[in-house]
């Protein structure tokens, strides 16, 4: 079996992975800001995340996985001006914010388990490590690399970029970076247009603020990932992954806030997915061309032709490589669709064949050119995870392989053409790939305790409604969506909206 090689977004080259403790693997993903719902964008870095997670525990690695919950924090995104995402959001919701952060946090966990996602091994919070972030403040200070001004504490890039490479990550050169960064509101507090929070001082009206040395104020973005990471992984560890639309300013400046505190750069592989676009524009909040999750299981969105369900999202992500852009459509996901349950009735039938459906009881395979084929086709998958975790080509063998299942059963190919052994192989390779590293499960496979099934149920009322010319919803079927904070809304002309309690 070949070694396993990725990515790294730090070199830009395939490198054979190394990890810094034999047998162990230490993963840091940034997690949702959970300021609202989660829509689809959300859902790319989620799953692809999670089959690498499930790939390294199939090759026997024992793996922590940390992956965050961004609930406080002064956000500072390339081109716009910084904000504090819940605290703004609160206001707007009238909720406190820890009230608004669980609303959403939940929300988020309900769609990770509708992924079939496994959950992290530690799932740690920015509010919840205000100490360690505050510690870690101190001793860039200390280090000359930051500077504090009216309260609020700047990392000093310029100085950074002159004794680091700065920009090495992201391909940006610093003077670029100088000449092209346009002026913000705030800023002229600065040394330097591109200097970052790592603490903002908190005007009155601020509702989350805690003691600092510096007086009351809150954390900057960047610099919780730097110190949970470091806590719970140590100085350096094997894996920090994210969505591309993080490698700057985000994980840029996690690496100069890391490397000055613990002089060495925190990760020693960066992977990045690349973005699911919408007509060829990144999906997310700031473009206002998202679709929720919810929306994406009910069809309740103007661009959705019809709902689609969590596996048919996830199967329609692991048909392109992680690193590929991956542009939405309603054609896309409706052959996705098509293909996975084409792929998994294939499945079932597999399943159902047993030795004694051969009919000779040789150990020989009776057409060897098929049977050689057969093999051939699963031993490449092993070869195409640890390309990069390449699932697009896992799943193209695992499609050449179901017309051979088909006709097995179906008696086109003689029961006996392949080896017991062979049989049995394929068997295995199937469920380790499908269920166990790729996630997916059978459509009829669920939890009556979870929200799928109320969103199914959401979907027939909805269609029943529009057969019937009655857009009422019942009293009970409102209730158990407002038990998981959705409330309900019947349009006269048969659609449907909800907005989240």
């Amino acid at each position: 079996m070949s070694q396993l090689k990725v990515h790294n977004s730090y070199t830009r080259q395939k490198e054979v992975f190394n990890p810094i403790t034999a047998g162990h693997v230490g993963m840091y993903v940034c997690g949702p800001t959970v300021s609202g719902e989660s829509h689809l964008g959300h859902a790319r870095p989620t799953i692809t995340f999670d089959f690498i997670y499930r790939y390294l525990l199939h090759l026997g690695y024992k793996v922590r996985y940390v992956r965050n919950i961004t609930d406080a924090g002064h956000f500072e995104e390339e081109g716009r001006e910084a904000e504090d995402k819940i605290s703004k959001k609160a206001v707007l919701e009238k909720l406190e914010p820890m009230e608004l952060v669980q609303k959403y946090t939940n929300l988020f966990h309900w769609a990770m388990r509708q992924f079939n996602n496994l959950n992290p091994s530690i799932e740690p919070t920015a509010t919840g490590h205000i100490v360690e972030q505050i510690e870690m403040i101190r001793k860039i200070i200390q280090e000359g690399y930051a500077y504090e001004v009216n309260g609020s504490v700047y990392f000093d890039v310029k100085k950074y970029a002159a004794h680091y490479p700065y920009g090495k990550l992201s391909g940006r050169v610093l003077d670029d970076l100088l000449e092209t960064t346009r002026d913000l509101d705030g800023q002229d507090e600065k040394h330097n247009r591109q200097d970052f929070a790592l603490w903002k001082a908190a005007p009155p009206e601020h509702i989350m603020r805690w003691q600092s040395p510096w007086g009351e104020g809150f954390p900057g973005w960047h610099i919780e990932c730097s110190a949970m990471s470091t806590k719970y992984l140590g100085a350096q560890f094997d894996i920090h992954g994210g969505g591309m639309d993080l490698q700057f300013p985000h994980h840029e400046s996690e690496i100069a806030q890391s490397t000055i505190c613990n002089h060495e750069v925190p990760a020693r592989y960066w992977l990045h997915n690349n973005m699911i676009t919408l007509n060829g524009k990144k999906m997310g909040k700031s473009y206002g061309n998202q679709i929720r999750l919810t929306e994406m299981f009910t069809g309740s969105h103007p661009l959705l032709q019809q709902a689609y369900s969590p596996m048919t999202i996830r199967f329609f992500i692991l048909q392109t490589h992680y690193r590929s852009t991956l542009d939405f459509s309603n054609e896309a996901l409706q052959a996705a669709e098509k293909g996975l349950k084409r792929l998994w009735e294939a499945y079932d039938l597999l399943k159902k064949m047993g030795a004694d459906e051969v009919e000779n009881s040789s150990a020989t395979a009776a057409d060897p050119a098929i049977d050689d084929q057969v093999r051939k086709l699963l031993n490449e998958l092993d070869e195409f995870m640890n390309d990069d975790f390449n699932t697009a080509k896992v799943l193209a063998n695992l499609f050449e392989l179901v017309p051979i299942i088909n006709s097995l059963k179906g008696g086109q190919i003689r029961r006996d053409a392949l080896s017991p052994a062979t049989l049995q192989l394929m068997k295995r390779y199937f469920t380790d790939y499908l269920e166990n590293i790729l996630g997916l499960k059978g459509e009829s496979a669920g939890d009556d305790q979870k929200l799928s099934g109320v969103m199914e149920l959401l979907i027939d009322i909805r269609r029943d409604a529009r057969s019937r010319k009655d857009y009422s919803t019942s009293d009970k079927i409102r209730n158990q969506l407002q038990q998981l904070g959705i409330v309900l809304k019947d349009e006269k002309d048969g659609g449907m909206s909800y907005t989240l309690a």
